[in-house]
């Protein structure tokens, strides 16, 4: 997880993990090789107007050294199917403009389609 937060330490990662999920019900779903982590999904379950029951995907990371290898894509059908047996509708998630690679994987490899893009506004 460092690699794609790379802000958080590991207290900061424990306590916001700890707080999301008792909060969001958010769900950190981990794949290992050799016993070592090497690709996590972090999601919450959600309902909105627009896209009804459905899981959003708040991070997903495979470690650089294992990337290519299908991990990633093994991982997001895991959470694919926990969103089918828990009555979700679709899948959703961001990922930032700079990410290209992430883009192209998403897009290309796991079928995704660009619904739209996010904005927010840091606040003071």
């Amino acid at each position: 997880m460092k690699q794609l937060r790379p802000h958080l330490d590991e207290t900061a990662f424990l306590t916001l993990v700890s707080k999301a999920r008792a909060s969001e019900n958010y769900k950190l779903f981990a794949l290992y090789s050799d016993d070592v982590p090497v690709s996590l999904a972090g999601f919450l379950p959600r309902v909105s107007l627009s896209q009804g029951v459905h899981v959003w995907v708040a991070d997903l990371v495979t470690c650089e050294k294992h990337r290519s290898k299908g991990y990633g894509k093994l991982l997001l059908r895991i959470v694919e199917e926990w969103a089918r047996e828990h009555g979700c509708r679709s899948v959703a998630l961001s990922s930032g403009t700079a990410r290209k690679r992430a883009h192209r994987f998403y897009e290309e490899k796991v079928d995704y389609e660009k619904a739209s893009y996010l904005y927010r506004k840091t606040l003071a």
